[in-house]
């Protein structure tokens, strides 16, 4: 049965997800406006950043830098990426509210993402959920190729579930189905989310898809049906993924708030502030907003 939720709560997670992905340099002083022009559009989840080895993610290497300058908005939280107990080290010293941990429903993929196995990275993420815990921080539990994975194929829902549950076990408060490479269907997408219902309340998933066949909004909209109402997006479709051959970004946050507004689903946000945010960031990285809607009314704009 249908049962869209009321409001959703967008995730913006184009300044670390999208930009780390992005062959453009951005400076720090170009993150921060980022950050700031999507906190005055009402987003109050902003992934600033991820304290990440600057040897593997060089576009994150100035994370510290801007954490301290980002303008930090009453009921706005920054989250950060955090791999290991050097990244929560950094998290913690630049005084984030949240992290986020990552597991995969893929072996070969947590091998090409972190060169450890799946038990080894969820093994390293307890003990950072703790300390981040004991520090006053909430942890995020990302996991990758729910739909695909660029090496194995399709995944086994029945990984999904099991990396769901230990990262619930060990402190996550919410638990992020992730179609990294963006082969998802909503058929596939909503029986995944009805796998997991029974085992996780429908408050605690969110979703984070790659729009790469196109099929980002729908998978959205088959899992809002069955009460999901957290949404990763990124501006003007920011994005990709290294480890996946043409994998393009993620959902873009102008498509994903253009698709609300039209259900009358509240999300807080602002159309007009979000398309200066999108019109920002494409000017520095030289090329039009990958995100349809973000591209009509932008164009519009200009009459």
């Amino acid at each position: 049965m249908s049962c869209l939720p009321k409001s959703v709560r967008i995730v913006e997670v184009g300044p670390r997800d999208g930009l780390q992905n992005e062959p453009v340099h951005v400076s720090t002083k170009d993150k921060v406006e980022l950050v700031s022009l999507l906190g005055k559009a009402g987003l109050k989840n902003i992934e600033a950043a991820a304290f990440v080895s600057p040897k593997w993610v060089p576009k994150m290497a100035d994370s510290a830098e801007v954490m301290a300058q980002i303008e930090r908005l009453p009921g706005v939280i920054y989250p950060v990426l955090t791999p290991n107990k050097k990244g929560l080290d950094g998290a913690i010293a630049a005084q984030a509210q949240e992290i986020a941990v990552f597991g995969a429903a893929s072996e070969a993929f947590s091998k090409a993402n972190t060169n450890s196995t799946l038990d080894e990275v969820l093994n390293r993420a307890i003990p950072l959920v703790e300390q981040a815990r004991a520090h006053g921080m909430k942890a995020r539990g990302y996991i990758s190729c729910c739909l695909g994975c660029p090496y194995e194929g399709a995944t086994d829902p029945a990984k999904v579930l099991d990396v769901a549950i230990q990262l619930r076990e060990m402190g996550c408060f919410e638990i992020v189905v992730s179609d990294t490479i963006g082969t998802g269907t909503p058929r596939q997408s909503a029986a995944l989310i009805e796998l997991l219902l029974p085992h996780i309340p429908v408050d605690e998933i969110a979703v984070h898809f790659h729009d790469t066949y196109g099929q980002a909004l729908a998978n959205v909209y088959a899992c809002m049906e069955l009460g999901v109402s957290v949404v990763d997006s990124s501006i003007a479709g920011l994005g990709g993924c290294p480890y996946a051959k043409g994998a393009s970004g993620n959902l873009a946050t102008e498509d994903l708030l253009y698709m609300l507004d039209g259900l009358g689903i509240e999300s807080g946000v602002s159309m007009d502030r979000i398309l200066d945010a999108s019109a920002f960031i494409s000017g520095v990285l030289g090329r039009p907003p990958a995100s349809k809607a973000g591209q009509a009314l932008l164009a519009k704009r200009k009459g």
